[in-house]
């Protein structure tokens, strides 16, 4: 045989009885058959083999699998990012003449989906009060398909009555879809709580390293999953394993991470509550949280996001020189990750509330907590 053609035979050379504790980098878009007769060309590859490396290698599906095993779920689906997730969950339960809805306090990209993409494929996505448990059966209609919830909210923190909106939902064969990246998928249980469809951006805690971009989209039974993957081969959502390994990398510190990240936001957290310049904290474990109670009631921990603000004697341009002026946190979007990030959001509104360019969120990392405070304590002296 030429050397040409030894070079291209993909049989492996070296011994194949390695063992590692590390999960192998599979990497390949060609599923290689023993024979014709073997060859399939299907998206359920957890279910009926490996038949394309678009829907996933054993990296991938290795991530899947765990990911549904700590969630719950009947399977998991790993998709580009948080956004993909969210794109696949829309455009598996809506189509032309949909209605959904969406809380106002719901991930800002999530919300621009809704008045984009959707409201031009003719899909009416009607944001709703984040903190109305069963009233919203007065907001579905005979065509709604999907209601959106995210608890914590986005950057407000209202914590939603997830079981209550899944009663509802139910009793009207209406879909309830969570994003579930602050609870890490952990520290809410979705399923227990009635929901069909669980995503999370595992760019977030899952990655923990502010180094990859993934998301997740979890289901709790056959018809879901059906539902979902058909778009999700459609849409041709592949993700790179070398990513995966990171994640999976990732969950296996998940535990020691978001123990740590809680007990020093709460240190934080709790050290703004009683500063004299601050207005209100919004963070789920604390009082002045919107939904508390809800809180303490279904959740089994909080992680290291949270806001505040700063009360009105504090003008908008001072609030930018207060984070122009933090050293050890770093100015940044996203978080779940290892290092401190804050930033401030100067045209952020809700109904009826409108906070003047005073609403910060932070992102505690694994820095000293003390180091933290010094830093915003600081950062004061420019108000």
């Amino acid at each position: 045989m030429d050397w040409r053609t030894k070079l291209l035979d993909p049989k492996p050379q070296a011994r194949q009885d390695y063992a590692s504790l590390a999960t192998p980098v599979y990497r390949g878009s060609t599923v290689v058959f023993d024979d014709q007769a073997t060859v399939i060309d299907d998206w359920q590859q957890a279910d009926k083999g490996y038949s394309y490396g678009l829907y996933g290698t054993p990296t991938t599906l290795e991530l899947a699998s765990r990911i549904a095993g700590i969630e719950g779920a009947r399977e998991t689906f790993i998709v580009p990012g948080g956004q993909a997730a969210i794109a696949l969950i829309y455009l598996a339960y809506c189509q032309a003449g949909s209605h959904a809805l969406v809380p106002h306090s719901a991930y800002g990209p999530n919300k621009a989906m809704a008045e984009g993409l959707m409201r031009g494929l003719n899909v009416e996505v009607e944001p709703y009060d984040p903190m109305i448990g069963p009233g919203i059966s007065d907001l579905i209609r005979k065509n709604t398909t999907l209601i959106w919830c995210e608890s914590p909210g986005s950057v407000t923190m209202e914590i939603q009555d997830v079981p209550a909106i899944v009663k509802v939902a139910r009793a009207k064969d209406v879909a309830v879809a969570l994003d579930n990246t602050y609870a890490a998928g952990v520290m809410f249980d979705a399923f227990a709580h009635g929901v069909d469809v669980s995503m999370q951006a595992l760019t977030k805690y899952v990655g923990g390293h502010s180094d990859l971009l993934l998301g997740s989209v979890s289901v709790r039974d056959d018809a879901a999953y059906t539902k979902l993957g058909s778009i999700y081969q459609q849409l041709g959502l592949a993700v790179s394993p070398d990513d995966c390994s990171l994640a999976l990398r990732g969950l296996q510190t998940l535990a020691v991470r978001l123990e740590a990240l809680e007990k020093a936001t709460l240190i934080v957290a709790n050290w703004l509550t009683n500063h004299p310049q601050i207005d209100k904290v919004y963070h789920p474990a604390l009082p002045s949280c919107p939904g508390h109670d809800i809180w303490a009631r279904d959740f089994k921990g909080s992680t290291s996001v949270f806001s505040f603000t700063f009360k009105d004697t504090v003008s908008a341009t001072k609030v930018v020189d207060f984070i122009n002026a933090l050293n050890v946190f770093k100015i940044g979007m996203s978080w779940g990750g290892i290092n401190s990030l804050a930033i401030v959001y100067p045209d952020l509104q809700r109904p009826d509330q409108d906070f003047g360019g005073r609403i910060i969120r932070l992102n505690i990392g694994l820095e000293a907590p003390n180091d933290l405070i010094a830093d915003l304590d600081q950062a004061t002296k420019t108000l």
